[in-house]
Formats: structure tokens, C-alpha cells, sequence
């Protein structure tokens, strides 16, 4: 996302080298959902310099190969995991969790497969599932067995909250667009292990999209005075204001724990629309 066309010269300067977009947004943010992952492995030498641009602290959370989650179903996916582990070996501690994200048509009747897969897994990762046939969120016993499933495995649940997206029809292109694309299910708020990771897609109205997070601001104090340390990620159908609106969600979770760390401060890129 860090090379956004939206973002040059608005949240990252512009023109500004495709080397030094991640070190800009991490001014503004820190963590990042690796969404190219999932299409491509990248060169080891293109993740390392990731690692440059970032501090050690700073949260990737990379999205398995489509190769293995969607096309080879969680079999026969030894040599391009091999792959894709070396690769992202550069980044260290900031491989915060590895992301699986399971098609529509990965049932509760695959739960066996994707139990075998975490138990293969090397321990020097945590890991964070996402799932999006509606059983797995309306049916108990689906439900229970895939937390038991995740929990024996220290792996997280990834809930993707697209409510607020379809809280009323469509009123741009993108929300349009994201209405044919994105999976419509109920929330989720229930953290399995002290990493919850939260993905919120709003709308393209900032107010609705403020709106529709706040149940995630209460649930994210929560955790925090749980103990546990929650990534949360804020879409809107074309991302425009993404960066803003985390910040505007970190700081209306501060506002309920105030020990919470602040983000980095920006450096000013352009023009900036303010709230």
C-alpha cells in the first residue's frame, strides 16, 4: 500500500524513490498488511530492503502465496513455503505473524487440512488465519471446532469486518467494486491468543467510516488492558484516507488507555485534509 498513487506528495513526498515509500509510510503507521506476497514471492533482496527502511519494531503481516493457501489447498506446498520463508528471512521481528488467508470455498469439512498444515509449520513464526465461508461464523460446532483448532496452535483468527461496508448500498465506484470483491459475514471480536489482528473495511464517507470502528475501539482497550497486543488495520473502499484514519482510530483508543504508545510523527508530504 505504501506505493499508493492517492498517497505521492499527500502522505509520502513525491516524487520519491519506490526504495524509500516504506520508510515514509512507516512514519505514519506502524504496521502494514503484505498484500503482494500473496500473488508473488518477493526477490530476498527487495524484502531486505523492507527491513532497512524499518525499525525492528515496526509490524508486517505478510499474506501466504495464493499457491499455496488457494491453488494447492494447504498440500504439496512444501517447496514454495521453503521459498517464500527465505525470502521474507531479512525481516526478523518484524515478520509480526504470517497471514493465511483461505478462500471462500476452503468448508468447515477442510479444518483437517489446515490442522496438519499448522502443525507443520516451524515455530519461529506466529501465525493468523483468515477464513470466509459464512459456516465457519453461523454455525457453533464449526465455529468451536476451528477456535480449537487455531488455539492448539497458538494461531490467531483474523476477523474481516466488512459490516459497516454493507451497512447501506454502494454510493461510489470503489464501494461498488468492494461490494462484488469482499466477503460479507457477521463481526468477529473474539482474540485467541495475545496478537489479535483486526481487518476493518469502512466506507468511503470518512464519518461512516468513523462510525462503523467503534465498536473496535472499545474492543481494542480491552485487549490492551488485557495485556494483549492487538494490529489493527483500517481500509475504505479506495484507501485515499487510510493513513489518516488509522491515526484518528489509534487516537481514539488512546483516549481510553493513555498508556498506549503514540504513533511516529510524519514529516509533511503536501496538503493534508483534516478531520
Amino acid at each position: 500500500m505504501w506505493t499508493l498513487k492517492s498517497w505521492q506528495g499527500r502522505f509520502v513526498p513525491h516524487p520519491l524513490p519506490a526504495g524509500e515509500r516504506l520508510r515514509a509510510y512507516a512514519g505514519w503507521c506502524n504496521a502494514v498488511e503484505g498484500n503482494t506476497t500473496f500473488y508473488a514471492t518477493p526477490a530476498r533482496d527487495t524484502v531486505a530492503t523492507w527491513a532497512q527502511q524499518t525499525d525492528p519494531t515496526f509490524r508486517l503481516v505478510l499474506k501466504l502465496p495464493k499457491v499455496i493457501t488457494h491453488e494447492r489447498r494447504l498440500a504439496g506446498y512444501e517447496d514454495p513455503l521453503r521459498i517464500f520463508l527465505d525470502a521474507i528471512e531479512p525481516l526478523g521481528p518484524r515478520a509480526h505473524a504470517l497471514w493465511i488467508q483461505l478462500p471462500g470455498s476452503f468448508t468447515p469439512a477442510d479444518v483437517p487440512a489446515l490442522e496438519r498444515f499448522l502443525r507443520a509449520l516451524p515455530a519461529a513464526h506466529r501465525y493468523a488465519v483468515e477464513v470466509r465461508h459464512p459456516a465457519f461464523f453461523t454455525d457453533a460446532h464449526a465455529t468451536a471446532t476451528l477456535e480449537g483448532v487455531l488455539a492448539a496452535a497458538d494461531a490467531e483468527w483474523v476477523p474481516f469486518d466488512t459490516t459497516t461496508l454493507y451497512g447501506k448500498p454502494p454510493t461510489s465506484d470503489a464501494e461498488r467494486d468492494a461490494w462484488t470483491k469482499k466477503p460479507r459475514v457477521p463481526r468477529r471480536s473474539r482474540a485467541l491468543t495475545d496478537r489479535p489482528i483486526v481487518r476493518y473495511l469502512g466506507r468511503d464517507a470518512v464519518a461512516e467510516t468513523i462510525e462503523g470502528w467503534q465498536p473496535w475501539v472499545a474492543t481494542t482497550a480491552d485487549w490492551l488492558r488485557e495485556g494483549r497486543s492487538p494490529t489493527v488495520f483500517v481500509h475504505t473502499p479506495d484507501n485515499a484516507d487510510a493513513p489518516m484514519l488509522a491515526r484518528r482510530f489509534h487516537d481514539e483508543v488512546r483516549s481510553r488507555v493513555p498508556e498506549l504508545e503514540p504513533l511516529p510523527e510524519p514529516e509533511p508530504a503536501g496538503p493534508l485534509t483534516l478531520f
